[in-house]
């Protein structure tokens, strides 16, 4: 059983048609819950995901995102420890704020495994992420 965080950009793939990277995750999640994994993300992960439908006054897809986020994930808080690993992350002036966020997160849960599509992430080494890797790079 491992530990694995997904950015927000993941969860989007999941509930919308994106194509090959909708078959990647839904494959990626198939296998997940084959294996017994936990699957992570933040509280900010269920902010992004709902701007879209806010944007269009759709409460009832929020509501449908928000429950299927808190049914299949542990939802991490942005709390005093990834604060503090948030602040040394931010010292790298090239990391957006939001992306520091998400890995503080990550970091401060200890995850094995962070899983993104974005490009500026991948391959950056954080004290308390294993790995993190790009959505067609992901080992399992």
């Amino acid at each position: 059983m491992s530990r694995i965080f997904w950015d927000t950009n993941l969860f989007i793939y999941l509930f919308e048609s994106y194509g090959p990277w909708s078959q990647t995750t839904i494959a990626l999640r198939q296998n997940m819950l084959a294996r017994g994994d936990q699957l992570l993300t933040s509280t900010l992960s269920l902010g992004e995901i709902l701007v879209k439908p806010m944007e269009k006054n759709d409460l009832a897809l929020c509501s449908k995102y928000e429950s299927a986020l808190a049914a299949s994930s542990i939802l991490l808080p942005f709390d005093v420890k990834a604060a503090k690993i948030y602040a040394a992350l931010r010292a790298d002036r090239a990391l957006r704020a939001p992306d520091a966020i998400q890995l503080a997160c990550a970091a401060s849960a200890g995850v094995d495994l962070f899983v993104t599509n974005d490009a500026r992430l991948q391959g950056k080494q954080v004290n308390g992420i294993q790995f993190i890797v790009a959505l067609d790079k992901v080992p399992i």
